[in-house]
């Protein structure tokens, strides 16, 4: 197929995705509806199905069968088994303007700068590989669609040629143009959700086609295929059971594919972060796990029909291009790649979005704060700023994915790429949960649990990759590093038999959730980290916990340090909305209270995170500790105000209870009244048949008295 007509059909598909959010940002009312939906919300959900699914998990079907489905019976679990950790998240986020997943767990554990940055570092560092993956699908792709009989060759290119340079430096451009064109207090892109909404129907509808193309243009329908796959001796031992296929490597897969619902930047800034209405999840509980089973229905056909046809492809991860041009069909594989890359696109804009957030509010923006030489604090407006530091940082987060690919993803299939991301993000679940519900968590526990958690997976998983690679010595995975063989990154400690990802996860997190109970434990909360953990694991309103200090500023003051972060209009009219609801005068109103210093913290930190807000604020405000006679009060009224809410919960539950046995009782009655009012007529009936013969006989007695007796009688 013509490279030409490849390029204008991907550059147009995503103008069109572009132009969806354009007009959906600046003519919000019109698309209020659209934007406010659960089933965008949904859909957009979806950006979990990237490329791993559109054209790895087709691969990993191929070679292993079944292997493929513990990354989707993950999130299936989660949104079944875990909704109320969600909920949580969403409660907790909205209440404190949290706009990532460093911002959360930074927060939790007193606004922690150092915690947000070490999070923010462990994600970049952890999620370059799954970038890596896009850009590696989508230059895939490209290849097998304009290489002659579909037979690519994905060796090394020169640089200026390489597909994936150009497919980076494209959804770079696209991530700056949905992802950072404006400030936005509560980093709302309704944008960019609907855009990926309407990516991810996409990727359903694309990979419906192409099954129901195989099954039924390239087959006799399923049955044929799947009756000449079991007649296949290698297809067979494909599914044939073993300990380390369906044993605790699937319960290991489906446990990360879990965390990641709550640890990847992606899904964290489209499920929490993009959320406008909490009562969404209702849905999303059997929506999402509706979809994820509906995209893969074909995975399974797709792999077992290029098993039969294709059986010497080079990349398993191409079958779902390769079998449409081998069978003379090179608009389906259009098709398919449009697919492929919407799933690509989705994730990368996302996750790249993600990203550059936390790297722009926990760690550029800290540093460049506290050079003083800089004089930022002078400047009277740093939007602009802001969004620069975004745009470079999407820059360069796209660039290491691309050196990433570039030099160690081709030894590698999708699915492996992708797993090995998974067990970094993963190391942020004890924390997040832990923090979560855990009131005795503290900020050294989850410091040294993230830390070493971390460490091993770069010694178990990442170091290693390098060495396929080339980067290393084969040494050093083989014999370990000196010729220790304790120290094997393969076998550490001599656990050996597991696969490389299963054994990373078994210590990282062993490791990390040691290290994060035992800190804590042994360790002491300050009074900041008290009142946070009480924040979360209660799930009160911030103002309760913030209470314990008395904070006091001039509310011109904090209105200049809000307008250079968000612009003078956007932050009036914040604030105005804020004091309307308060019953307060905007216009009039020079002495911020405590809860007006909040509403700006909590302003400042959906733009620049939660611990640079509080160091911007604490600039401006005059801070007081309460004696301990008043911090005793305002923690019994809290402690009286939270058993309230939950007699009155216990109350409401007993009320629900009471209304439906009094419901039941009343059917029952009903049920009764009918079966009276059926008796009373039956009885009727039958005693009303014999008095009308006695009655008509008696009158027929009585209009012939001659008759005789005989007749009579009769």
């Amino acid at each position: 197929m013509s490279q030409h007509l490849i390029i204008f059909a991907a550059v147009a598909y995503l103008i069109l995705l572009f132009a969806v959010a354009y007009l959906v940002e600046h003519t919000s009312g019109r698309f209020s509806r659209l934007t406010g939906s659960s089933l965008v919300y949904t859909l957009s959900l979806a950006v979990y199905c990237s490329s791993w699914t559109f054209n790895g998990g087709v691969g990993r079907a191929s070679q292993s069968g079944l292997d493929f489905l513990p990354i989707y019976l993950g999130p299936t679990l989660a949104f079944c088994l875990g909704p109320i950790i969600i909920r949580r998240m969403l409660k907790i986020s909205h209440a404190n303007r949290i706009t990532s997943i460093a911002d959360l767990i930074g927060a939790r554990f007193g606004k922690s700068g150092g915690l947000a940055a070490l999070v923010t570092v462990i994600a970049v560092v952890g999620l370059i590989p799954y970038i890596a993956l896009q850009l590696k699908s989508i230059s895939s792709g490209f290849a097998v669609l304009s290489a002659p009989n579909g037979a690519a060759d994905v060796t090394a290119t020169p640089v200026l040629t390489d597909g994936a340079l150009w497919a980076a430096i494209v959804l770079t451009v696209f991530a700056m143009l949905f992802g950072s064109r404006s400030i936005h207090p509560r980093e709302h892109h309704p944008g960019m959700v609907v855009a990926v909404a309407l990516e991810s129907i996409l990727k359903l509808v694309s990979l419906t086609l192409i099954g129901l193309f195989i099954g039924y243009g390239l087959f006799n329908g399923f049955g044929d295929l799947f009756s000449r796959a079991t007649a296949a001796p290698e297809i067979r031992s494909m599914f044939a059971h073993s300990p380390s296929r369906y044993g605790y490597n699937w319960i290991v897969m489906t446990f990360l594919a879990m965390l990641s619902v709550f640890c990847l930047p992606r899904q964290f800034q489209i499920m929490v972060v993009e959320n406008v209405d909490e009562r969404h999840l209702n849905r999303v509980l059997w929506l999402f796990p509706l979809y994820l089973l509906a995209i893969n229905i074909f995975v399974l056909p797709i792999a077992l029909a290029g098993r039969m046809m294709l059986p010497t492809v080079s990349d398993p991860d191409n079958l779902v291009l390769a079998l449409p041009l081998a069978s003379g069909y090179p608009i389906v594989a259009l098709i398919a790649f449009l697919g492929g890359l919407s799933a690509a696109a989705s994730m990368v804009v996302v996750e790249t979005t993600a990203l550059s957030l936390m790297v722009c509010n926990d760690v550029v923006m800290p540093a460049l704060l506290r050079i003083k030489a800089l004089g930022l604090e002078q400047k009277a407006d740093l939007t602009s700023l802001l969004l620069w530091v975004r745009r470079l940082v999407m820059i360069g987060v796209m660039g290491l994915g691309y050196l990433y690919m570039r030099h160690d993803s081709a030894q590698f299939a999708l699915v492996s790429i992708g797993l090995m991301s998974f067990v970094a993000v993963a190391q942020f679940a004890p924390s997040i949960i832990g923090g979560l519900f855990w009131r005795g968590a503290t900020k050294a526990g989850a410091f040294a649990g993230v830390s070493v958690g971390f460490l091993i997976w770069v010694y178990t998983l990442l170091l290693p990759s390098f060495v396929r690679s080339g980067a290393f010595v084969t040494g050093f995975v083989a014999h370990g590093p000196f010729g220790v063989a304790l120290l094997k990154p393969y076998a550490l400690l001599g656990l050996q038999g597991l696969d490389p990802v299963t054994h990373s996860t078994f210590w990282s997190l062993a490791a990390n959730i040691v290290c994060f109970v035992g800190v804590s434990v042994v360790g002491r909360q300050g009074p900041v980290e008290r009142a946070h953990a009480a924040m979360f694991v209660e799930a009160v309103h911030p103002g309760h916990a913030a209470q314990i200090w008395r904070r006091t500023a001039l509310v011109p003051d904090l209105m200049s340090l809000a307008s250079r972060f968000l612009g003078r209009e956007k932050a009036a009219s914040a604030y105005a909305e804020w004091a309307a609801t308060r019953g307060l005068d905007a216009q009039t109103l020079v002495q911020a209270d405590t809860e007006t210093v909040l509403f700006y913290e909590r302003l400042l930190a959906g733009v620049i995170g939660a611990a640079s807000a509080r160091v911007l604020v604490d600039a401006v405000v005059e801070e007081e500790s309460l004696g301990v006679d008043e911090v005793m009060r305002i923690l019994d009224e809290t402690s009286r105000v939270i058993e309230a809410n939950r007699q009155l919960e216990e109350k409401s539950r007993a009320l629900e209870a009471a209304t439906a046995e009094l419901k039941e009782a009343n059917n029952r009655l009903q049920l009764l009244d009918r079966l009276k009012d059926d008796f009373v007529a039956t009885v009727n009936h039958e005693l009303r048949t014999p008095l009308s013969s006695i009655r008509a006989f008696s009158e027929i007695l009585r209009d012939h008295p001659d008759l005789t007796l005989s007749e009579r009688h009769e």
